[in-house]
């Protein structure tokens, strides 16, 4: 028997379908995701935390869930919304069904909506606020139930989502029959969490680098203490300016000078770090088809993306100089110093899920830190 559950958006859009997770009610800012796949990652993705997802493609939990695919250690999502769950599951990896993997993690969502519809709103007049109960709610409930969420601006998320202590990471890139390989490393590299992935970490791992992953809010002097070849700001959700903690500790490595690599929000951290500015996007980007260029090679990659906030281009320093820029809107997707080992992308290089187009960059830090050594 379906369970009747409810979306409402801020601008009193009502649509009704059904449960297909936890019963409840929750608020959250509701973005959508282009990807065709990787339904799992996404869900477990600590940038997604304060998020609900809708998904753009039709047919969404097809291969049913595994913990080999998990990003972290829970689904950091909201919620999820999605057009049609399919009744079988079918893959050979599948220990259970989408609908069963949302139960058991207490997260709400919602199928049988028009997808097509809240995408095109999203895209039209920016992300929204949202709410997803499978109660009997009047308009007027779920409004108040709305104001109990302030929207993701101004927010430091990153506090709530990173490690609560640190810990080491060995384990390379994942596959099939051999989920924990573990290459041969020469470097060391120290990882903030801002909301780190699995994916990330592997892919440290699979350059060379082994990985001691610390709490978002450690210290300058906490991290040099642990020798790091060189230290990489990790992704996660929500709005960059409020971590004030982590923007302090950025400054501070790039006056010492080690190597630096940041992705997604430890991009925008390094930004600020440096002078430049952050905004907030109107629907951002979200997906794994987002093409970016690469301003060094002069190639076009395709990229996973899932950012709501952006580095504003025009504010960079004089020493900062664009890499990458996004052929979908122009917007900044990467920069470098010229004259410091620092390096950033806005875009997931390590994937998971979407294209493999730019893993190369893992390699790219690590023979950043080495051409450093030898100077």
């Amino acid at each position: 028997m379906m369970r009747p559950a409810i979306l409402y958006l801020e601008d009193g859009t009502l649509l009704r379908g059904h449960a297909i997770g936890a019963d409840g009610t929750r608020a959250a800012e509701l973005c959508f995701n282009t990807s065709m796949t990787g339904y799992q990652e996404i869900l477990s993705d600590p940038s997604y935390c304060g998020q609900f997802v809708t998904m753009t493609y039709p047919h969404i939990g097809n291969v049913g869930c595994n913990p080999e695919d998990m990003e972290s250690d829970r689904v950091y999502a909201s919620g999820l919304v999605i057009r049609d769950l399919p009744r079988r599951v079918s893959s050979h990896r599948a220990r259970e069904s989408l609908g069963e993997f949302l139960t058991r993690q207490g997260v709400v969502a919602i199928a049988g909506v028009n997808t097509r519809l809240i995408t095109r709103k999203l895209r039209d007049f920016g992300l929204m606020r949202a709410v997803i109960t499978t109660e009997d709610l009047d308009e007027a409930a779920l409004q108040a139930e709305l104001a109990k969420f302030p929207g993701m601006q101004g927010l430091d998320l990153a506090s709530t989502v990173t490690t609560a202590k640190r810990y080491k990471w060995d384990t390379g890139l994942w596959e099939l029959g051999n989920p924990d390989p573990k290459p041969e490393t020469h470097l060391h590299v120290v990882a903030l969490d801002f909301g780190i992935k699995r994916n990330i970490l592997r892919g440290l791992v699979n350059a060379g680098m082994s990985v001691t992953v610390v709490p978002a809010s450690t210290t300058v002097d906490e991290i040099m203490s642990l020798r790091p070849d060189g230290v990489f700001l990790s992704n996660g959700p929500g709005d960059p300016e409020p971590v004030t903690y982590a923007i302090a500790t950025a400054k501070g490595l790039i006056e010492k000078g080690i190597p630096l690599f940041g992705i997604c929000l430890g991009h925008q951290i390094l930004a600020l770090a440096s002078g430049a500015t952050t905004r907030k996007m109107s629907f951002g980007h979200h997906g794994g088809n987002q093409p970016v260029k690469d301003l060094l090679t002069g190639k076009v990659e395709i990229t996973s993306q899932n950012h709501g906030f952006e580095v504003d281009a025009s504010t960079l320093p004089a020493n900062l100089e664009a890499t990458h820029i996004s052929l979908f809107d122009g917007s900044l997707e990467g920069f470098r110093y010229t004259d410091r080992p620092v390096m950033a992308v806005q875009f997931h290089p390590e994937a998971s899920p979407g294209p493999q187009d730019t893993m190369g960059l893992f390699a790219r830090f690590a023979d950043l830190i080495q051409a450093n050594a030898r100077i």
